[in-house]
């Protein structure tokens, strides 16, 4: 008589600690930084400035400047540093997709690591492609957001004319090993999460563009700030720097 053996293998995916988008879903969009030098021309550009950006930030936006955003290693490394330059105190970088990467609708992935210390405000999030674009009728939406007085906290948001929503989720080593930060966005709903777990929601609630104007096309952003209102609401420890927010990939889906 023949004995036959089975072993199962069963797998709680609720409680891995990685992402796999659904297999309906195709990539339409990535940069996985495999190209040492200046961020990718063809997929990012430059925000530079110093005029606070509307927040009270007290950094200067630079552009092609591999001191404050460079990729190296297979990363993208972008690096807010503590020098005088254009009559600010810090330097650091803010790129965005606008116009090379702009969707309506899909699944983006970010797989950083974040700064920490006091007077850091990372930032993954995203904005209307609209143009003239209007903050905040034409919508933002933030996949991550932390501060470094709050160390460990991540925050997601919805901000637009009608309805400002958030949430947070504790991931205390966001400093010190990478995480997948992601969107989840559809004509009904936009879901933000860490490692898959989904902590924040925001639903269509079919009452107009005020409370969703989230059927626009909408572009990437990726910075670290200092300061401003929120980042810099304890002050600023000026002994932490240079800090920087390390970038793996940028995967897009729909």
């Amino acid at each position: 008589m023949k004995i036959f053996l089975f072993f199962f293998l069963v797998i709680d995916f609720t409680q891995c600690a990685f992402h796999i988008p659904s297999t309906a879903k195709k990539m339409v969009w990535h940069d996985e930084f495999e190209q040492a030098g200046l961020p990718d021309s063809t997929k990012w550009n430059y925000d530079t400035g110093g005029h606070g950006w509307g927040n009270r930030e007290i950094q200067f936006y630079t552009s092609h400047r591999k001191e404050n955003a460079r990729v190296e290693n297979g990363s993208l490394i972008l690096e807010a540093r503590r020098e005088k330059w254009e009559g600010a105190d810090y330097s650091s970088a803010r790129l965005h997709t606008k116009g090379k990467g702009d969707w309506q609708y899909g699944e983006i992935l970010v797989r950083a690591m974040i700064p920490q210390g006091r007077g850091t405000w990372p930032a993954i999030w995203m904005l209307g492609s609209n143009t003239p674009f209007h903050w905040p009728e034409d919508g933002e939406i933030d996949i991550m957001e932390h501060v470094g007085f709050n160390q460990g906290f991540i925050q997601g948001s919805v901000h637009c004319r009608g309805r400002n929503e958030t949430d947070t989720i504790e991931i205390p080593d966001c400093s010190s090993q990478f995480h997948v930060y992601g969107l989840e966005w559809d004509k009904d709903t936009i879901r933000t999460s860490v490692d898959g777990k989904v902590y924040f929601r925001y639903a269509n609630d079919k009452s107009g563009y005020s409370n969703w104007p989230f059927d626009n096309k909408m572009h990437l952003l990726l910075n670290i700030a200092v300061g401003g209102n929120w980042g810099g609401q304890k002050g600023i420890d000026t002994s932490i720097w240079p800090q920087q927010m390390i970038i793996d990939y940028v995967r897009v889906y729909q």
